[in-house]
């Protein structure tokens, strides 16, 4: 595999002692854009080996479970340029997704965003392919991929929002969600397809088609959530990709819009997350999507789960997975489905213990498939982010087997840090 890296080999600063020991993951360095937005996997066939990536292309990694942790920044031909996405697959191919900037110029080209790029690692992180692409579809821009793989073959599908012009206030001017799958390990890309019926806006906010997940059962049916226009939609296939609704399934109202506003953020989101259970638990072949509104006004915005237990045509009224009381923020969150037993995990930024912009980070979990949900506070200390200072656009969480591993971004003096934490779930509190 071409060596298309310098490694910068550092180990991790870690955190005092506290009930969940946070990691510090990625700190600022000189030079390099600031980290934010972090992705992480845990590796199904090597669980000791745990992968976090962070904008723009930095990848931190650790073969111990993490108990330390090494460091690298990847480089692509195709750029390089932050929405950092990780997954694995059961042979242990680790790929890295992320935003392109081919000409290393940013918004000054019209290079910027003009594809989405997946690289890959076999050895858990040290070295990464060149990459390969797909979206290429000039002048036309790519933003906010995410990827699923099969849980049993291997092909992975891939979603994001295709722009016909990042920002633009032309009314004429259209956002889709495409669809585009690798039959083996990344090497090529399907030619994308357009899966949504109602285009969306340019301005990446509230009337945007915007933030796609995509979720493969044990059968291969394939299922996308994303939000536009205060409402969340979903299309499916199923098989594989090659066939898909005529029309998107208006499946729950997102009050107040995808792009909400929280004091102290310059932007925040509650963008849907949607996974399922692909265990052999009861509530296997269940769909879930986690999402954060402000049904409640925009002084209170809270962290919703729904479920479907037959593939997408019926769903069940929201669930509010945080558990205090009405008038304070809990946001940004993201979901993990465990399929070693169909545990779900979600965690989100919560500030029910202050009257002001201080924030900490929580953990809430589910035994039951989404009826009920317990929550514990993650974080070691709350942080007070600035406004003027750009904080990233979403959090991330994997599990396996028992163990949890949330990463966050945290920002202190305007200065963000990228943290995590090991967690087992032997270790949460009793209910």
């Amino acid at each position: 595999m071409k060596i298309l890296l310098a490694l910068t080999i550092s180990l991790i600063v870690f955190h005092s002692q506290a009930q969940y020991k946070n990691i510090t993951l990625a700190e600022p360095l000189t030079g390099q854009f600031p980290p934010l937005e972090p992705a992480v996997v845990i590796n199904p066939s090597n669980p000791q080996n745990i992968l976090v990536a962070t904008a723009l292309n930095r990848i931190i990694f650790s073969k111990d479970g993490g108990a330390s942790w090494l460091q690298t920044s990847v480089q692509s031909p195709f750029g390089v340029y932050g929405d950092p996405v990780l997954t694995a697959d059961s042979k242990g191919n680790v790929y890295f997704i992320h935003l392109a900037d081919p000409g290393g110029k940013g918004r000054s080209t019209t290079e910027w965003l003009d594809r989405i790029v997946c690289q890959r690692s076999t050895d858990g992180g040290v070295l990464w392919s060149p990459g390969t692409f797909t979206g290429l579809n000039p002048p036309k821009d790519n933003d906010k991929p995410w990827a699923a793989i099969h849980p049993k073959k291997e092909f992975m599908a891939m979603t994001w929002t295709q722009f016909d012009q990042y920002g633009s206030a032309d009314k004429t001017c259209e956002s889709n969600i495409l669809f585009s799958k690798s039959p083996a390990k990344g090497e090529k890309w399907t030619e994308p397809v357009r899966i949504n019926k109602e285009a969306g806006d340019c301005l990446d906010d509230d009337f945007t088609a915007m933030g796609a997940t995509p979720f493969i059962d044990q059968e291969g049916r394939i299922f996308v959530a994303w939000a536009k226009s205060g409402q969340l939609f979903l299309d499916r296939s199923f098989d594989g990709g090659d066939i898909w609704l005529r029309s998107d399934i208006a499946f729950a109202q997102q009050m107040g819009g995808w792009n909400m506003t929280i004091p102290g953020l310059g932007r925040a989101n509650g963008l849907p997350v949607i996974s399922g259970d692909n265990s052999t638990g009861p509530f296997r072949g269940s769909i879930y999507v986690a999402f954060a509104d402000q049904r409640f006004g925009s002084d209170d915005t809270d962290i919703w789960l729904i479920k479907s237990p037959n593939r997408g045509d019926n769903w069940s009224d929201p669930v509010r997975v945080n558990s205090d009381g009405k008038g304070k923020h809990q946001f940004m969150p993201w979901m993990a489905v465990d399929q070693a037993n169909g545990a779900i995990y979600i965690m989100y930024y919560d500030r029910r213990a202050y009257d002001d912009e201080q924030t900490d980070v929580y953990l809430a979990w589910s035994m039951d498939g989404g009826n009920h949900f317990s929550e514990v506070k993650i974080s070691e200390s709350a942080f007070v982010p600035d406004a003027k200072k750009f904080f990233g656009d979403y959090t991330n969480i994997s599990a396996h087997m028992g163990v949890i591993v949330p990463v966050w971004t945290r920002m202190d003096n305007g200065v963000t840090n990228v943290m995590g934490a090991v967690i087992k779930h032997q270790d949460l509190p009793a209910k």
